[in-house]
């Protein structure tokens, strides 16, 4: 293993970045200078960011690094395509503690570079530096939108159809899981075996999550521009209280209707967990939640990996979750709570 001290900051920077090629001509200055030069020309300009703490968001103990990395640069596309926009380039921060070798940071880079190809994203700065409690990554996402084709929260409207991409609490489930095995690993408890075997496909959705950036092309050819939409990072509960918030209404959905995987069902069932509460609360899906108007229902009903599963009400009939039976439950927001 290679120590990070015989590069030296700079000398690591240009080993980690050097074989990096712009892929979008409003890259026109990447790397390699005190600053990145960008020109969107008519577009706006979209911007986020996302921190991420070793021991808060992330464990190493069952956390591949190039699986780390791809991740962390994924969910900052997801919030761009969440706006209705294109992601376009990224920024990378690190703060690496002494015990990660330069070899170590290249396999977390090969994960973030990795992503960027896939999506057509441009890696264009970022910084790095030592830290004294493990990984910290930063990475923020610059990308592109027509100016009225843009799609915030706030947009929803009564009787709007309220739609869910692919399937929830699935990332949930798989994060549960690991947990489970790290438990194995730790040998705390003797009674349990390892056993990943018939749930490749949950693990993969909480170690290596994908961007709907498909459903956003298939929007963009039907014709469909989203009232309302988010990325689900929190659970379907927290989004739809951000919607019905910022656009003053208020939303009922339907249990039955929430998409659900087997493989997440199956191991919500092993441990004794509800899964639709895991679909509502769990997060970290990047699926997309989005509300259209009602006369795009036919267009909607064509596209595949894409599901009614509610409407929006007036303000004063709250937001409420109907169950099997036709009960009325109210939403809560009770996503994960980093600084608790």
């Amino acid at each position: 293993m290679t120590e990070i001290s015989k590069y030296g900051e700079f000398g690591l920077i240009k080993h980690l970045t050097e074989k990096i090629k712009l892929q979008n001509p409003s890259s026109l200055k990447g790397v390699g200078d005190d600053a990145a030069v960008l020109d969107y020309k008519d577009k706006q300009v979209l911007v986020t960011t996302d921190l991420l703490l070793e021991g808060v968001h992330f464990d190493l103990i069952y956390t591949p690094l190039k699986h780390l990395g791809y991740k962390a640069a994924v969910v900052n596309f997801s919030d761009i395509y969440a706006m209705n926009g294109q992601p376009k380039q990224i920024t990378v921060s690190l703060g690496v503690s002494k015990r990660f070798s330069v070899e170590l940071l290249e396999e977390l880079y090969s994960g973030i570079l990795l992503a960027c190809e896939n999506y057509g994203v441009d890696l264009v700065g970022g910084d790095t530096s030592a830290s004294l409690t493990g990984l910290t990554i930063s990475i923020t996402c610059i990308g592109e939108g027509e100016k009225e084709k843009i799609v915030y929260r706030n947009g929803a409207r009564e009787n709007d159809l309220i739609c869910v991409t692919g399937n929830l609490g699935s990332a949930y489930m798989g994060l549960q899981l690991l947990e489970r095995e790290r438990l194995v690993f730790e040998g705390q408890n003797e009674n349990i075996q390892p056993d990943f075997n018939g749930k490749e496909y949950i693990l993969q959705r909480q170690l290596k999550p994908e961007a709907r950036k498909d459903i956003i092309q298939k929007l963009a050819e039907k014709g469909i521009l989203p009232t309302s939409m988010m990325d689900i990072s929190d659970g379907l509960s927290s989004e739809l209280i951000h919607i019905c918030s910022q656009s003053n209404v208020g939303c009922r959905v339907y249990e039955d209707k929430i998409p659900i995987h087997l493989q997440a069902a199956v191991m919500a069932e092993e441990l004794n967990m509800n899964i639709v509460t895991a679909a509502l609360n769990g997060g970290e899906d990047y699926e997309l939640l989005f509300t259209c108007k009602l006369e795009d229902y036919e267009k909607i009903i064509t596209l595949e990996d894409v599901g009614i599963v509610g409407h929006i009400t007036k303000p004063e009939l709250g937001m409420n979750l109907t169950g099997r039976n036709g009960e009325e439950i109210p939403l809560k927001a009770q996503g994960w709570n980093s600084l608790e």
